[in-house]
């Protein structure tokens, strides 16, 4: 109790003394701060548990142990949510997006530490996903619960997930300017004064946090010693090509092998299915276990061991063309091992499966151009162009793969061929694969958020909330006279007709019935029944507010009538949505 007070006393005195607007910016800097400090303790435990467990190796066996290593970890996450947690940790962007969307920006606080944890041990152990998907949820769920704990609207609310996202991927990256782009690209939040002041805050703090704890280096040292050069303009835009490919591969093998799994209904059976198969990618592979950071920064440095260090094919990595076949397949297999982490019930991201795949698909494309004696590429720099062409098929996010890899690797000197190369890589995905892993289930159950003001309102609307209940009902065995006694008392010209269980049957219009409505000869004759019509569209208590638009725009109707598995709820009118929009649209367009 003496906690709710001072909270209490708190809140009070921030109403007298300090506005929204500054309240929102000292908040910022909260966030960036605890989110910094997130994504420190996830690297740093999860680096802590990879250390311990590699040290238990047996190379002349080539890692056998690396077989079930994934399964141990994933087991000990599913054991945690499941005894411990007692919730589910859903997949980090993507539940961020949907809480924004459908949840009015409120997220389980347990989000707060379980992706930390369930994450750490997940990919301490060889699941093959990053760490960035948990670190910006638990940013997410951090400014969701701080935005409540000061009882703030949705909107601020919505700022503040989006500050916590950006701040989240700033401190793992070391990269602010990536991470606000990211915000504005992927959680979709609007470029506006009222959030660019708060976004800089909290990512430039969470950044200095970040550098505090870790150091100021970036987390792909690159040195371009050979910037863009303009005949070498077709090959970027073919690598764009063959990123944007890679990245349909992705997307399609992810939802594939989520379909499969889907149909298992034991956890445990997924587990064992999925985290063994894993273990086998990752024995035949080993560049597959976990992250894989420390394989793409000496793949960037032009050291290639990493592709074939404790591997029964070790001794033929001389071999140009085996050198070939490794990439490609760890270039393919990894975004198996990626989904197949996730179906098993691990917990992780997406960004460091694509960057791994982006620096793969530079130096396989490269080195054939090279070898097929076409031209002389500077396979570094292909490396590095590839990471943004994966990042910006995979995510649909061509800025957030530009500044991401300029920011973390230092590259700024080829900002051109960055662009080229996304942009390209953009428009080939968009035109096999509409939306990104992150949206595409969102996009299913029109629960996505879009940068369209408009839908984004009809998305927050709920028929729940605009439902009137003050339309008259009548029964259809009741008499004209007992509808003229309900009409006389009601204000609305539209009853509903309902049998005794509440099932609805129909409607009376007050038009329709004019004429005969004063000729009490038939008050005691003519039924509702008789008079009562059954309307050619209704519209389902769940329904979503763009198919009940939808419905109005192509109909002349004013009322229509909400159902819940058959039984009348009331009606809503064209008039009540349409001041309901307008009411929530001034309120988001407000800065």
């Amino acid at each position: 109790m003496k906690k709710r007070s001072l909270l209490v006393r708190f809140l009070k005195w921030r109403l007298k003394n300090v506005n929204d607007k500054q309240f929102i910016y000292i908040v910022a800097i909260l966030i960036g701060v605890v989110s910094g400090i997130a994504a420190v303790v996830i690297r740093n435990t999860t680096h802590l548990i990879s250390t311990i467990v590699q040290s238990y190796t047996f190379d002349k066996y080539q890692n056998i142990l690396y077989v079930i290593y994934p399964t141990i970890g994933i087991l000990i996450a599913i054991l945690f949510i499941k005894y411990i947690i007692k919730r589910p940790v859903r997949d980090g962007i993507p539940n961020v997006l949907y809480c924004i969307s459908r949840n009015n920006g409120q997220i389980n606080r347990h989000n707060m530490f379980s992706s930390i944890i369930t994450s750490a041990f997940t990919v301490g152990f060889g699941g093959s996903v990053g760490l960035e998907g948990p670190t910006v949820a638990t940013g997410a769920a951090l400014g969701s619960n701080i935005g409540r704990l000061f009882h703030l609207n949705y909107k601020q609310i919505t700022l503040l997930i989006g500050c916590a996202c950006a701040s989240g991927m700033a401190a793992i990256f070391k990269a602010p300017i990536a991470a606000i782009v990211f915000a504005l690209e992927v959680i979709m939040l609007d470029l506006t004064m009222w959030s660019l002041v708060p976004l800089l805050l909290s990512t430039c703090t969470a950044v200095l946090t970040s550098y505090f704890f870790l150091g100021m280096d970036v987390v792909y040292p690159f040195h371009v010693t050979r910037g863009f050069v303009l005949n070498e303009l077709p090959f970027y835009i073919l690598l764009g090509v063959l990123t944007g490919l890679l990245a349909v591969y992705f997307t399609k093998s992810f939802v594939y092998l989520h379909e499969r799994f889907d149909k298992i209904k034991n956890s445990y059976n997924k587990l064992l299915i999925g985290g063994l198969s894993l273990g086998l990618l990752v024995f035949f592979l080993p560049s597959l276990y976990g992250e894989g950071y420390y394989s793409v920064n000496e793949l960037m440095s032009g050291d290639f061991s990493s592709l074939f260090e404790n591997t029964f094919y070790e001794s033929f990595k001389d071999n140009f063309w085996v050198f070939i076949a490794a990439i490609v397949l760890v270039m393919m297999f990894k975004s198996i091992a990626t989904s197949l982490t996730f179906c098993a019930g691990g917990v992780g991201g997406i960004f460091a499966p694509a960057l791994f795949i982006g620096v793969h698909a530079g130096i396989f494309f490269s080195k054939i151009v090279q070898h097929l004696g076409i031209k002389d590429l500077p396979v570094s720099n292909f490396a590095l162009v590839g990471m943004a062409g994966m990042i910006t098929g995979v995510l649909h996010a061509p800025l957030t793969g530009v500044f991401l890899i300029a920011d973390i690797s230092g590259g700024y000197q080829l900002f051109v061929p960055l662009i080229i190369t996304s942009t390209i890589a953009y428009a080939t995905v968009k035109y096999f694969v509409s939306n990104s892993v992150y949206t595409l289930q969102l996009a299913r159950r029109k629960e996505l958020m879009t940068h369209d003001k408009d839908k984004n309102v009809l998305s927050l609307m709920r028929v729940s909330r605009l439902i009137e209940k003050n339309f008259s009902t009548i029964r259809a065995d009741q008499t004209l006279g007992d509808l003229v006694d309900v009409i006389t008392k009601s204000k609305r010209n539209l009853f509903i007709v309902i049998d005794k269980d509440e099932y609805f049957q129909g409607m009376v219009k007050l038009d329709d019935i004019r004429e005969i409505m004063f000729q009490q000869d038939k008050y005691q004759t003519v039924f509702v029944r008789d008079l009562m019509v059954v309307p050619s569209v209704v519209i389902q208590h769940d329904e979503s507010m763009a198919d009940v638009a939808r419905k109005y725009q192509y109909s002349d109707k004013f009322n229509m009538v909400v159902l819940k598995e058959g039984k009348y709820c009331g009606c809503v009118s064209r008039a009540q949505i349409f001041s309901t929009y307008r009411r929530m649209l001034k309120h988001f367009s407000e800065d």
